[in-house]
């Protein structure tokens, strides 16, 4: 009898400018990223005004990990032309 792994879920895509992640019932919009710091906002997907926040990259990846947070839009980056 062979052992098989279970299924399990798809790691997380790393974190980029402008990524929106459905996490329980909130919207998670991904705005600046810097080497240490993310820029982003949480909040109800019709709300009116969204304040700004800002957190450890690693404490949002694990944030979004631990909610099981779900990629809704990915923003495609434009190539830079040199």
């Amino acid at each position: 009898m062979s052992k098989t792994k279970p299924a399990g879920r798809k790691p997380l895509q790393p974190l980029e400018t402008g990524q929106v992640w459905r996490v329980t019932g909130l919207n998670f919009t991904v705005g600046l990223i810097g080497k240490w710091l993310v820029h982003y906002k949480l909040a109800k997907p019709n709300a009116v005004r969204i304040s700004n926040s800002v957190g450890g990259r690693t404490t949002i990846e694990k944030y979004l990990k631990k909610n099981k947070a779900v990629l809704v839009k990915k923003v495609k980056q434009k190539p830079v032309i040199a």
